[in-house]
């Protein structure tokens, strides 16, 4: 993400329904994992996800490539660096959990990224992945954010197995809201992330949050998520 994008993004993701649900997503998985150790949020942009990491408890660093976002990130009181996620500047299995969530998709070579967020995971040590799904869904959105591709299940599963990673789950998000995005992307000129009427994000809000309780994990969706493990 460039600076704009950041910018932007920080500005309405406390009240965003795609950033609240996602940042919900990422709390429930915490839960999951127990007691808190030490993370890194790789492509943490302004910080969003790595707050809700040191809300659980986690020793947590932000990391990204923009001084932006950097910069952002430590306004809001967060531990966080400039690094390249293809050359992180941490020791080997240090860290507990790895979290990139839509970063993957900004870098050109995403088979260096993987590898680097499994040398920084402990043995045993958890990975919490986001992309975005389906070439279909390609558009001007993803080309004004920076994007080289949108995964399938089979090409983010290779990604991770060739960087020494065990994928324990793997599953679509924003699968209701699918049909909606896929019209808007048409039309789309550039970057959709905008601040919404609260009406609008309300009702959006209602529908993501439904996934909660259908069985739609396995169907087609605007997003993919994953956990994998290093053994």
């Amino acid at each position: 993400m460039d600076a704009s994008d950041i910018q932007v993004t920080t500005a309405v993701e406390d009240r965003h329904w795609w950033y609240r649900e996602r940042r919900a997503i990422l709390a429930r998985q915490l839960r999951r994992l127990g007691r808190p150790g030490r993370a890194v949020d790789v492509g943490a942009a302004g910080g969003g996800n790595t707050r809700v990491l040191v809300e659980k408890g986690w020793d947590a660093l932000a990391v990204d490539y923009s001084e932006t976002g950097v910069e952002i990130a430590r306004a809001r009181g967060l531990n966080a660096i400039r690094a390249d996620a293809r050359d992180l500047p941490l020791d080997s299995g240090v860290c507990d959990l790895a979290v990139a969530f839509d970063m993957l998709e900004h870098i050109d070579e995403d088979h260096l990224a993987a590898a680097e967020i499994a040398r920084v995971l402990r043995s045993g040590g958890t990975a919490l992945i986001a992309v975005p799904c389906d070439m279909a869904l390609w558009s001007a959105h993803d080309e004004a954010s920076g994007h080289y591709r949108r995964y399938d299940r089979r090409t983010l599963t290779e990604l991770m197995e060739k960087a020494g990673l065990v994928v324990d789950e793997l599953w679509s998000w924003n699968v209701l809201l699918r049909p909606v995005v896929a019209l808007r992307r048409r039309s789309s000129t550039g970057c959709d992330v905008t601040d919404m009427p609260p009406l609008v994000n309300a009702a959006l809000t209602a529908v993501i949050r439904a996934e909660r309780h259908l069985p739609v994990r396995s169907l087609p969706g605007v997003s993919l998520m994953l956990r994998a493990h290093r053994p």
